[in-house]
């Protein structure tokens, strides 16, 4: 039986730091709570939080779904057109973008993520 998942329950975060041969600017930190995964891996969902830094940014094989809550960031397309994004703010990042994202506020957001077969 499937069951609802209520993203008030309290999960341990995961923590790492962005790979150095993605980073364009600082040293990013995150922590997520993945908070969903179904059995096909296709679609997760949880809550990520960043520090401030720019990374390259590579969607060739998902697309994804974001809330900010809080913090500021920026995407940058190849082409150069760049969108800034606040708490309360939603958007997707669809599958074959391709640029940087770059966080100028300490960052933390909803996000689901789709991965076709």
């Amino acid at each position: 039986m499937s069951k609802i998942i209520d993203f008030k329950t309290e999960i341990e975060a995961s923590h790492s730091t962005m790979p150095a041969d993605r980073c364009l600017k600082g040293a990013p930190e995150q922590s997520l709570w993945n908070q969903f995964q179904d059995s096909s891996k296709q679609m997760l969902s949880g809550t990520w939080e960043c520090t401030e830094g720019k990374w390259q940014a590579d969607y060739s094989a998902k697309s994804e779904f974001c809330h900010i809550l809080s913090g500021k960031v920026v995407l940058t397309d190849e082409a150069g057109t760049a969108s800034t994004f606040a708490a309360g703010d939603s958007f997707v990042i669809p599958m074959g973008f391709v640029g940087t994202w770059e966080v100028l506020e300490k960052v933390r957001k909803l996000y689901v993520i789709v991965t076709p077969q």
